[in-house]
């Protein structure tokens, strides 16, 4: 299958071209990471296949609207919020 027909294929499925789908899917594995884990931006980056932190930072703060750590303390998990208020 060529290119074209494949990206025309999956576009009519999915409804998304697919890279648009793949940053997507990228950024949501990225947001729960950041909710769920204590991870580091860069490691968080590297883990979902940023090769840098800058990139990351950029892709997630045009999709979310804000970086990556204000994204982390706006939304951590409820079972990670502090106790010692």
């Amino acid at each position: 299958m060529s290119r074209v027909a494949f990206t025309r294929r999956f576009t009519s499925v999915v409804g998304k071209l697919p890279m648009t789908y793949l940053r997507d899917w990228r950024l949501g594995c990225a947001a729960r990471l950041l909710r769920e884990t204590d991870a580091s931006v860069a490691a968080t980056a590297r883990q979902i296949g940023y090769l840098t932190e800058f990139a990351f930072a950029g892709a997630l703060r045009r999709e979310y609207g804000v970086s990556p750590g204000r994204f982390r303390q706006v939304n951590k998990a409820p079972h990670q919020q502090s106790s010692w208020r």
